[in-house]
């Protein structure tokens, strides 16, 4: 039995599927990843959460970024890998989508937000660090080019951030705890584009395998993990996963 054939064998008899996602799905929406040469911190320092708060001109830096897009995390379109994990969620097999991206091309391709667990946050709008209301990033910019003056809340005058979890920023505790009960919950664990390097999310293949699920990876490189998964694929995560979880 072919590799694809048997991750088709896995999912097809699995009910409680957990979908792990990181920027290797969305390397293929041109999307860069962060760790690898050419990747996002090879082109630029990141932004401490300590800095963002104490300094200004990091401030100012950070917001240059996210108006001009220079990371190139948002703004792109899904791929045949996330629709392939939208099409699993709507027929009931997947009962959750953990993801370390911050692109949004989960829900836009169709992942309910119910069983979306973004762990580190979202690109694509931005959040007051002190009440928590969303602002939106168009309306933020219009401010900024308008007036100069950096994003502040216009609830309470708090810091206003990009929705996502900075280097040095406390995990979010809601996303962490859905993570957590959904791996125990599970029967496969299907891990999809990330190097498993990252903590404490790289923990969650670990726990679903103790807890008796299987766990399976597609990855275009080996990961520490390779060695306690059921099944390993190192192949491009659309052709993978277009042929195993086929539109009707």
């Amino acid at each position: 039995m072919s590799s694809r054939a048997e991750l088709g064998r896995l999912i097809a008899d699995s009910r409680r599927i957990v979908v792990f996602t990181g920027a290797g799905i969305s390397t293929e929406s041109g999307i860069p990843d962060f760790r690898s040469p050419g990747g996002v911190w090879s082109q630029m320092k990141p932004i401490y959460f300590q800095e963002f708060v104490a300094d200004e001109s990091k401030r100012r830096e950070a917001w240059d970024r996210a108006f001009t897009g220079r990371a190139g995390w948002t703004g792109r379109q899904p791929n045949a890998g996330h629709h392939a994990v939208a099409r699993l969620a709507a027929r009931g097999q997947a009962i959750a989508v953990i993801t370390q991206n911050v692109d949004n091309l989960h829900q836009d391709s169709g992942v309910p937000p119910e069983k979306l667990i973004e762990l580190h946050g979202n690109a694509t709008y931005a959040s007051c660090l002190d009440c928590g209301l969303r602002h939106e990033l168009a309306d933020l910019k219009s401010l900024y080019e308008a007036t100069g003056d950096l994003p502040i809340c216009r609830a309470c005058g708090g810091l206003v951030k990009t929705a996502t979890i900075s280097f040095g920023q406390a995990m979010p505790e809601g996303p962490m705890a859905e993570a957590q009960a959904a791996t125990a919950a599970c029967d496969l664990f299907l891990v999809l584009g990330s190097s498993l390097v990252v903590h404490p999310a790289a923990g969650f293949p670990v726990m679903a395998k103790r807890r008796g699920a299987r766990l399976a990876i597609v990855n275009r490189e080996a990961t520490e993990l390779d060695e306690i998964a059921d099944l390993v694929l190192h192949d491009e995560i659309g052709p993978v996963m277009s042929a195993v979880v086929p539109a009707n």
